[in-house]
């Protein structure tokens, strides 16, 4: 088991990677470097594996597929991982890995939106689109995490092990994010610079198809993750508005005796049914996910043992 293995994710990075490589190895000496090439067209993997870099390879396109395969394959202490891109300086690493190492934080997440990112990034969408997924998240899930979509992060061996990849693409920086603080795991923000992609490399992320992907995620785990919010709010909206239109005609009922329109009642009626359902489908996912939690917190000692069996076999 490596103590510390640096994660690095790459597609199309010969610009840049030969220098990422060359200042963790710097910054963090005792590190395995891993390069995950995947994919790409030009010499990153050629240029990485001349540095000192562990090349590996993921067939399967995108990040998320990437990162799955990285925390699979590499046993580790501490995980850190960046970008392959140079826009996360290295110096950073060692109090990262510290934290993991010394204060057992499950996950660091390296906070660029506190530091130099506003100013660094020239892409205003960009900056928009952190922001909105920031303050999403932290109302949503009712925590802080001070950086949502930052790809340079540190975990524990017990986070790597225990967290079930399903995105594919660069949504998964928000999947953890969330993970994370739905299982109330340690977490802890480290302000870092931020600096944009040197000139000539391009960056991969689509502003609009990925955003829109984040925000399918976001909704779709608060769907899994928090059933009675988000089929109560369903609810609360059907019935508001079955009271809305169903008010007119128990009005007219109480003044005349009659009920003149006869399909207003019904849809009102319906659709209380239909809040009501949907309330009640709420409450039993609700009691499912506490029994998931709970199954998860048997599965982190599982993992926890089976770390300490690998520290003995290792001579540590």
């Amino acid at each position: 088991m490596d103590k510390i293995a640096v994660l690095i994710p790459c597609y199309n990075e010969e610009k840049t990677v030969e220098k990422v490589v060359t200042d963790f190895k710097k910054s963090i000496p005792e590190a395995v470097i891993y390069v995950y090439d995947n994919n790409s067209t030009d010499r990153t993997a050629e240029i990485a594996a001349k540095c000192g870099a562990i090349v590996k390879h993921e067939y399967v396109q995108g990040k998320g597929n990437v990162i799955r395969r990285m925390f699979r394959d590499i046993n580790a202490e501490c995980y850190i991982m960046t970008d392959g891109d140079d826009t996360y300086p290295a110096e950073f690493a060692g109090k990262m890995a510290q934290l993991v190492l010394e204060k057992n934080v499950d996950m660091v997440v390296g906070d660029r939106l506190s530091s130099t990112y506003f100013t660094e990034n020239k892409r205003p969408f960009h900056n928009f689109g952190n922001s909105l997924v920031r303050k999403t998240i932290n109302i949503l899930f009712h925590d802080d995490i001070k950086d949502i979509m930052t790809g340079y992060r540190a975990f524990s061996y017990a986070f790597a092990k225990t967290f079930p990849i399903l995105s594919e693409g660069f949504e998964i920086e928000t999947e953890m994010t969330i993970h994370a603080v739905d299982k109330n795991m340690y977490v802890e923000n480290l302000v870092i610079d931020y600096r944009d992609r040197p000139e000539g490399s391009e960056s991969k992320l689509n502003t609009y198809s990925d955003g829109f992907k984040v925000i399918r995620t976001i909704i779709k785990m608060y769907r899994t993750y928090k059933p009675m919010g988000f089929f109560g709010l369903i609810a609360s909206i059907l019935a508001l508005l079955a009271i809305i239109f169903v008010i007119p005609v128990f009005k007219t009922y109480v003044i005349t005796g009659q009920v003149p329109k006869y399909p207003t009642l019904i849809v009102c009626g319906f659709t209380m049914i239909a809040a009501i359902q949907s309330f009640f489908s709420g409450l039993q996912l609700q009691t499912i996910v506490h029994q998931k939690r709970q199954d998860f917190e048997l599965n982190l000692q599982n993992v926890r043992t089976l770390k300490e069996l690998l520290d003995t076999k290792s001579g540590k």
